[in-house]
């Protein structure tokens, strides 16, 4: 080989060299010190869910609650800004995904000019015809890799805002989930309270034609006619809280204002079924969840734009052409003599500007260190969400199982009441307070198993909405961390 042909051929390779090295350290996930696995326990009362999908709602078998949640991810108004920002993001990556490739583009130019003889006097003609056309091209070389990390950053921005989205539709996933709940406990307390109020509403007209006969005093009636006027006072607040509870979770559906003020939301009757962490889940998979995939992303984009940052400090080189014609007469734009040209090498390399470049340094740096900070926390938010979401699964159950052992006690208390009562073996007083009690155990109840429901789609949104059991991961690969299951 010729020396020429030799010098070129290490320029080319320097150049390629050159070009593949980047500015700034690339992304490596922060080290944190972790749990090795959940403390596993099992609830011997239902049946075991050692594992589920994204669409965890499916566990209360209740058709309304799937219908609802549906509609929620079709319609709700946060769930489609987050759409929009992720289609915001895939566009940016595709304009810093550009700056990478040269750009081309056609300039036309016609003008007609005409010289003062007073100021120039010449012997060219006085006015003047000038056609230019070309085609320009440009293209600056990537040395340092400021492009690159500039689209890596992007790249790492739009992951975060399919992070974001994703964040958004557990959240809201679960928030229709515990406001459904909510509506039907208060749609079976409100039928409980009408129950007890139908039963004295008899009881009042009963009264009354004792005391038509003398049976009892005008005392025992108006003591009667209180406790009716009491339980309808209870019944107007549970129907109020109960349309209230209605209306915020049609807004949360994302219909209508129409809608919003006529709609009747069905209620069906989900079911009480626990939820666990099974034994031989890694603790690792909880940073899978959207929100913490969010924070990384963004550390790791905020990574990338401190290399951006340092290639600034390097010289910037950028490559010019055109190709085209020039003539003063429109009919000879395009013959041999009008062709033009030209082709530029341009170096660029900063001397002073009073230390911007090494403050735009600085202040990557320091947003990065942030996001180290905020990731971090994130984590151990993560972490803390999952062991208060157990702990409170496991006292729901509980609470649960004393308030239904109450609310049957209170049951059979009040039938001997009654014939008690009926018998003269008992007061009205003591058979009012009987029924009293038994109600606020019934509402008690459902209030209960309403916390048992929101406490296991607190475990869900809690571990990032779902997992896969140590036997489906057995029989695949290992799920990359950051991947949905």
């Amino acid at each position: 080989m010729s020396e020429p042909k030799k010098k070129l051929s290490m320029a080319l390779f320097s150049s390629c060299l050159l070009a593949a090295c980047a500015v700034g350290s690339d992304y490596q996930r922060p080290r944190m010190e972790l749990p090795e696995s959940w403390p596993a326990k099992q609830d011997n009362t239902a049946k075991p869910v050692s594992g589920a999908s994204e669409q965890w709602w499916h566990l209360y078998a209740d058709a309304f609650l799937d219908q609802i949640e549906e509609e929620a991810l079709a319609h709700n108004a946060d769930i489609q800004v987050a759409a929009a920002r992720v289609l915001e993001a895939r566009a940016q990556l595709g304009i810093t995904g550009a700056d990478q490739y040269p750009s081309v583009s056609a300039h036309v130019a016609e003008s007609r000019t005409q010289s003062s003889l007073a100021a120039h006097p010449t012997t060219l003609p006085r006015i003047q015809n000038l056609s230019h056309v070309t085609l320009d091209a440009s293209y600056e070389i990537d040395l340092w890799g400021k492009l690159r990390r500039a689209s890596e950053a992007s790249r790492a921005e739009l992951l975060a805002a399919e992070s974001a989205r994703e964040t958004v539709r557990l959240s809201l996933t679960t928030q229709v989930a515990q406001q459904y709940f909510t509506l039907v406990s208060l749609g079976a307390q409100e039928a409980a309270i009408r129950r007890v109020l139908a039963g004295r509403q008899e009881r009042l007209a009963l009264n009354r034609k004792q005391l038509e006969v003398g049976v009892i005093s005008e005392y025992d009636l108006h003591q009667a006619e209180a406790d009716v006027a009491t339980v309808q006072a209870q019944l107007t607040s549970i129907v109020q809280a109960r349309d209230k509870q209605e209306t915020a979770l049609t807004l949360l559906l994302g219909r209508s204002p129409r809608d919003v003020m006529s709609s009747n939301l069905h209620r069906g009757s989900p079911s009480l079924a626990n939820a666990w962490v099974p034994d031989g889940l890694t603790a690792e998979l909880l940073l899978r969840r959207p929100d913490l995939k969010d924070a990384e992303s963004r550390l790791e984009a905020l990574n990338a734009r401190i290399g951006a940052a340092r290639a600034q400090f390097f010289p910037s080189i950028a490559l010019t052409s055109y190709l085209g014609s020039e003539s003063v007469a429109l009919a000879n734009l395009f013959s041999g003599p009008a062709g033009i040209f030209q082709f530029a090498a341009n170096i660029s390399q900063p001397i002073f500007n009073a230390g911007r470049v090494g403050y735009m340094v600085d202040v990557a740096e320091a947003r990065r260190d942030q996001a180290l900070v905020q990731y971090k926390q994130a984590v151990a938010s993560a972490f803390a969400d999952v062991r208060n979401a157990l702990s409170a699964q496991e006292s729901a159950r509980q609470v649960l199982a004393s308030e239904s052992t109450r609310s049957e006690a209170l049951a059979q208390a009040c039938k001997q009441a009654e014939l008690r009562y009926q018998t003269g073996m008992a007061s009205h007083l003591e058979l009012l307070d009987v029924e009293r009690n038994y109600l606020q155990a019934q509402l008690n109840r459902l209030d209960a198993e309403r916390a048992q429901r929101v406490a296991v789609a607190d475990l869900f949104k809690a571990l990032g909405g779902g997992w896969q059991s140590s036997l489906d991961r057995q029989g695949s690969t290992k799920t990359e961390q950051g991947q949905n299951p």
